[in-house]
């Protein structure tokens, strides 16, 4: 197989979700709803934290940073591809390839982060309440959230820069509806050993960490909790903290799936699913789990939303007037 060097090549093919004309308008409506979904329900979500004085919390802080980064998550690889589908043009740039594998990365790790501190914030609230407003400052809060974006930025350009050492071949058509870092190691036609183990390596520890840390939380709240005499303390308890396991559960198990998927077998079709999973319907449910399951958001959405359609009506009486 002739090969050429990776600055020759100067794009790449995005093949989609499927090749069958028949199902690419089933296929654009569904994604575009599922982005209108998670941009209003992640946004939702942030205009209601900011306008309660009840939820300026370090927990809702964070949720509200974890929602920004949802809609950067969807926002970088679904309207691509709604574009790519009503233009007929799968093309894109080397340069613009790399840049989506950067941002997904990014955001992906930043995610694993967040998590991670969502749980140790779960950990000091149950654990050592009256300790809580002293270890949670908002400064300690936006330092956690500086030091996850930092770690997610050196994460994903130290595996963006290893891609550039790779070569090409003539087959640049990637299986996927966007650039995703094992597609692109897997279309390489050039030695990949060190972008194999450097994935591995990586996902263990920036994968591991915040794993085990979540781990660590929830196992001294489950002890805390149990040690509780009052039964609608463990239940208040539970609750904040069912919303949260329920998005890292979901996080992590599409995940655990992508990898079991590209492991057992090397159908594309099955390994898109697997990705789809973790890059889009996560963001889409998270407020949904949060708002439906949270007490104290679900009123503060009502409160929103109240006053936002009292705005609106007025607006519309002073513009009919």
């Amino acid at each position: 197989m002739q090969s050429r060097n990776h600055s020759t090549v100067l794009e790449f093919l995005l093949v989609g979700l499927t090749g069958d004309a028949q199902l690419q308008p089933l296929i654009f409506s569904l994604f575009l709803c599922i982005y209108l979904v998670t941009v209003l329900g992640n946004l939702l979500i942030i205009l209601a934290v900011s306008s309660d004085l009840h939820l300026q919390t370090p927990m809702y802080f964070f949720l509200s940073s974890l929602s920004i980064n949802d809609i950067c998550l969807s926002t970088n690889t679904i309207p691509n591809m709604l574009i790519n589908m009503i233009t007929q043009n799968q093309s894109i740039t080397y340069t613009g390839c790399l840049t989506q594998v950067w941002f997904v990365l990014v955001f992906t790790g930043l995610e694993n982060c967040l998590l991670a501190v969502m749980a140790y914030d779960r950990y000091v609230a149950v654990c050592h309440p009256l300790r809580y407003s002293t270890i949670m400052n908002p400064s300690c809060c936006v330092l956690m959230v500086l030091v996850s974006l930092l770690l997610s930025l050196v994460f994903g350009l130290l595996h963006t820069l290893m891609v550039l050492h790779l070569s090409f071949c003539k087959d640049v058509e990637i299986p996927h509806f966007f650039c995703e870092l094992a597609q692109l190691i897997k279309l390489s036609c050039s030695d990949t050993l060190i972008n194999n183990i450097l994935v591995y390596f990586a996902s263990c520890i920036f994968g591991g960490i915040p794993i085990s840390g979540i781990i660590f939380s929830y196992t001294h709240i489950l002890s805390a909790v149990l040690r509780m005499p009052s039964s609608g303390r463990r239940y208040k308890i539970f609750s904040t903290c069912g919303s949260h396991l329920c998005v890292v559960s979901l996080f992590y198990g599409t995940i655990l799936g992508v990898y079991i998927s590209s492991s057992v077998t090397d159908s594309p079709e099955k390994s898109i699913v697997a990705s789809v999973m973790y890059s889009v319907v996560p963001q889409m449910l998270n407020p949904f789990i949060y708002s439906l399951r949270n007490k104290d958001m679900k009123q503060a959405l009502r409160k929103f939303i109240t006053r936002l359609c009292a705005v609106l009506s007025s607006h519309v009486n002073f513009t009919e007037e």
